[in-house]
């Protein structure tokens, strides 16, 4: 089974993913933990995909799809595609090499995405995601006790413009799935695990 989780950035579908992924026995290949490696490693990849980032705009198809194809490979069990596709034309270049079975789309708005990213803490250790209203104050990893660190795009203005582009870019992808007959959209503002239930049950339809 493959799946897809489309939503804007701060939606929560790295949290969501977390908690279906053991359940339903798929591989979370979420493109922007992919990403964030190449940039950590300093490779070509990674310099060209920082620029993007940086500036908070999509990373090109050519680098993505390289990157996703090669994954494929390598992985003989399903998928849950967290990030991608992002564009239409990413949607038509993964259905020539993988057959997806749900769509999920997590659906709110610019200011619950910019207060949660805008809280967010990252841990340098264990890569854990934290949020400051969790933390109470707290400035090392509840996981690990690594240091935690804000992110160069967790800013108000650098999220907004990355919601826009997801706004402008990416929601055609919700009529593209939807066509197909495979897209479930859920509110995102739910309850983790109510919304992590519900999920599931779409999955085992």
């Amino acid at each position: 089974m493959n799946v897809i989780f489309l939503g804007p950035p701060g939606a929560g579908k790295g949290t969501i993913a977390a908690k279906i992924k053991d359940q339903y026995s798929l591989l979370h290949l979420s493109t922007g933990d992919m990403l964030r490696s190449e940039i950590a490693e300093g490779t070509e990849l990674g310099k060209l995909a920082k620029q993007f980032m940086d500036e908070g705009k999509l990373v090109s198809d050519d680098i993505i799809i390289g990157m996703v194809a090669n994954k494929l490979k390598s992985t003989n069990g399903g998928i849950l595609f967290d990030g991608f596709p992002r564009t239409v034309e990413q949607a038509r270049a993964l259905s020539e090499i993988a057959e997806i079975d749900a769509v999920i789309e997590l659906k709110t708005t610019e200011d619950v995405v910019v207060g949660r990213i805008c809280s967010r803490r990252m841990c340098r250790s264990c890569g854990a995601v934290h949020n400051t209203k969790w933390l109470e104050g707290r400035e090392t990893c509840p996981d690990c006790d690594g240091e935690l660190y804000i992110r160069d795009d967790d800013n108000e203005e650098t999220v907004k413009k990355r919601f826009r582009v997801y706004e402008e870019q990416t929601a055609p992808l919700i009529d593209y799935y939807k066509d197909k007959g495979v897209l479930t959209t859920f509110d995102a503002n739910e309850d983790i695990d109510v919304l992590a239930g519900k999920i599931g049950q779409v999955l085992e339809k």
